[in-house]
């Protein structure tokens, strides 16, 4: 098992947060805006190398399978490496990546690079989520992990919409320049900025049975993947599931999206100063928010002002999700944060990919208010599963 490392933590003011919590926030930051940029460039990418809309997709889809997996087994191969040079690593490998998308001559070339992205993704997350508690004071650690966790949510407000507008101003291979330039922007500011991480005990693969074996670790993949699973399903589909609501417009739609993205950075701060105190209490309250309001979304259909309120509530229960899971983690295999980070990112990765195929199962299937009341449901029993494991430990 890992050892908790000798790295001092930098020390911090009451407020503030040195500067290289905010370099590996951006770390995040440019992963997931690469991971979801194909989202809004899906018609002129397609158009531009002559594919179907589906088979563009790819483009998202297979990245996610290879970060799932590469979460897992990247910390091995690395071992003993400097965590600082790993995260410069593969950021000029996602920045190298991006240039070879937007200079692709062929789809086949475009795939092949996002597979490269799909390993710098669940690369930086294996390591980047377990540094907070390297970089600060042990009263700043919430705090620094809520921080380095708003990549993921700003990335959703302004990283993927300003590639977007970017593509449809100029090109989609425009999008995927600008992305490249920000990657290694970025390797440069973790270079200059992150102290040496030298590892702590190398983690193995035989490492991730035994943490599966501790019951609170155990219990908290179980809930979060069934968090990430029903949100994805339901998520996947709002769209259409808001353009049901009268007098709701497309340009609306979009508004309404973009104040979903904004709640989900309030949820992500709330979050995690919750679940700094109490991880626990902060998954039940985020499981019981992000159960009824999915729920209730389909019932709220036929008013505009509720299916507002509840798409709101949606973002900032949602956005407490990543942070509270992560710190529930380090608490239950505080001995070994990166292995358990390492795990955690796996079942993250997983669980996006599967919601999404799930949610357009169920959209064949019995349509989009189905996916609201699997969505829904799911989130319910993340909620039964947490509490009945509070139950059992008293």
């Amino acid at each position: 098992m890992e050892t908790v490392t000798t790295t001092a933590p930098v020390p911090t003011g009451r407020w503030s947060l040195p500067l290289s919590v905010v370099a590996v926030a951006a770390a995040t930051f440019s992963v997931v805006t690469t991971e979801m940029l194909p989202v809004g460039l899906l018609t002129s990418l397609s158009s531009g190398l002559h594919v179907s809309d589906g088979t563009a997709g790819l483009t998202v889809t297979l990245p996610g399978v290879v970060a799932a997996l590469a979460a897992l087994l990247l910390p091995v191969a690395v071992r003993r490496a400097d965590r600082k040079r790993v995260l410069c690593a593969l950021m000029l490998l996602l920045g190298a990546a991006n240039v070879l998308s937007a200079l692709a001559p062929s789809f086949a070339v475009l795939l092949g690079a996002r597979i490269v992205v799909g390993l710098c993704i669940g690369g930086v997350w294996a390591v980047a989520a377990s540094l907070a508690v390297r970089l600060v004071a042990a009263e700043s650690v919430g705090r620094a992990t809520a921080v380095i966790f708003s990549g993921i949510a700003v990335a959703s407000v302004l990283g993927v919409p300003a590639g977007t507008f970017l593509g449809e101003l100029s090109d989609w291979r425009w999008a995927f320049g600008a992305v490249a330039v920000l990657g290694l922007a970025v390797a440069a500011l973790l270079s200059a900025v992150l102290p040496p991480l030298p590892a702590d005990e190398p983690v193995r693969l035989g490492a991730f049975p035994g943490l599966l074996r501790l019951p609170r670790l155990r219990v908290g993949l179980i809930a979060v993947a069934l968090l990430v699973v029903g949100h994805f399903t339901a998520y996947t589909y709002v769209r259409p599931v808001l353009e049901r609501v009268p007098d709701l417009g497309a340009g609306l739609v979009s508004g309404l999206l973009l104040a979903y993205g904004v709640a989900g950075i309030a949820g992500n701060f709330l979050g995690g100063s919750l679940a700094a105190r109490e991880p626990r209490r902060a998954l039940l309250v985020i499981s019981a928010a992000l159960g009824a309001v999915v729920l209730l979304m389909g019932p709220a259909g036929g008013s505009l002002a509720v299916s507002v309120v509840l798409l709101v509530a949606w973002g900032l229960a949602y956005g407490g999700v990543s942070v509270s899971s992560q710190n529930w983690v380090m608490a239950a295999a505080p001995g070994a944060r990166e292995s358990a980070s390492a795990l955690f990112a796996g079942v993250f990765n997983v669980a996006i990919a599967v919601g999404a195929l799930t949610g357009g199962r169920v959209a064949d299937g019995i349509g989009v208010t189905g996916v609201l009341w699997v969505g829904g449901g799911l989130a319910v029993l993340a909620l039964g599963v947490i509490a009945l494991a509070a139950r059992k430990e008293r």
